[in-house]
């Protein structure tokens, strides 16, 4: 179908263009990320085999023991780098198109980041299609370090270590998500109330203090609607968020809900839709589980989850001014 009025992710495109190319080489064996100025492995899959996460970060702190490709900066990516390579209008793999990676393999791979909501779990990333769940510390995921340092993703909010079994543990070389932190520092607060909704400090967004913007659970068609009523009825750019927006607002540090805590949001569901179609099959659209914190999908023609309107970013965040950006 045509993206004009449809309010999809596909037609408003919010959030930062991608540079072109997206990637250039980084030396033997390296990509670096001009959008994020991270260093990824040119394989996907160097160690040629999944492992156990614990296993997974030993094997990353060796790396740096005998300075790989020359660097020992090398790091398990916390969930919100890892994500940050996924392509949603891409498939098998879900990476951006003309990537120049090689051995992807289409499946589960690892990152830092435990699962708040059952600590003997971390989050992993599907490459095939592009979701995010967590898995048991104990179970196989792929390898995929990553290195550098770049301020354009935030931190996930996670500050705490845990071991396989769910014990909290010092963090002190663990090479977990809770000791590196990676990322931009949030604001103190994070969320700051305004007239007509409640502003992110962090991304610029303003979200509806309700976290309901559908009056109860509605199919893809309906949480679209409900944005642009919204719209219509108070003259603002109120619209569904892309999931990349939407999962901005997970704190990797909390569940039921995964929102910071002290946040000033009201009637706060358990899933929402994005405006971000599936790639691997556009009857599918992106959710957020924001009770755990997943990125899941769900099929546009079942009344299964909420719509949560936003608007913005607005330019106070940068500028000092608060109308909307374009």
């Amino acid at each position: 179908m045509g993206c004009f009025g449809s309010g999809q992710d596909g037609e408003l495109r919010p959030g930062l263009p991608w540079p072109s190319p997206r990637f250039d080489m980084g030396g033997e064996g390296m990509v670096i990320d001009r959008l994020t100025s991270l260093v990824w492995t040119r394989s996907a899959n160097p160690l040629g085999f999944p492992l156990p996460w614990d296993e997974a970060l030993a094997a990353v702190a060796r790396w740096n023991r005998r300075a790989h490709l020359g660097r020992n900066d090398w790091r398990l990516p916390n969930r919100a780098e890892l994500r940050s390579l996924v392509c949603h209008g891409s498939r098998r793999p879900a990476l951006p198109p003309g990537h120049p990676f090689a051995e992807v393999f289409q499946g589960w791979v690892w990152t830092s980041t435990t699962a708040a909501i059952a600590p003997g779990h971390a989050w992993r990333v599907h490459l095939e299609g592009g979701r995010t769940f967590y898995g048991r510390k104990s179970d196989e995921a792929i390898v995929w370090p990553v290195a550098g340092q770049g301020l354009v993703l935030p931190r996930t909010g996670q500050a705490l270590c845990f071991d396989s079994a769910g014990r909290e543990i010092s963090c002190l070389g663990t090479g977990q998500d809770g000791e590196s932190q990676c990322g931009a520092s949030w604001p103190t607060p994070r969320f700051a109330e305004i007239p007509d909704g409640v502003l992110d400090r962090l991304t610029g967004l303003v979200w509806r203090r309700s976290a309901d913007t559908s009056g109860g659970p509605v199919d893809f068609a309906g949480a679209l609607a409900a944005a642009a009523r919204l719209h219509e009825r108070t003259g603002q750019m109120w619209r569904l968020p892309s999931i990349t927006e939407l999962d901005s607002l997970t704190d990797c540090s909390r569940h039921s809900p995964a929102l910071t805590l002290g946040h000033p949001f009201t009637d706060v569901r358990d899933a929402y839709w994005s405006s971000t179609g599936s790639g691997f099959d556009p009857s599918w659209a992106f959710c957020l589980y924001i009770d755990k914190g997943a990125v899941g999908v769900g099929h546009k023609s079942r009344p299964e989850f909420f719509a949560w309107a936003v608007r913005g970013p607005v330019e106070e965040w940068a500028t000092g001014h608060g109308r909307d950006v374009p």
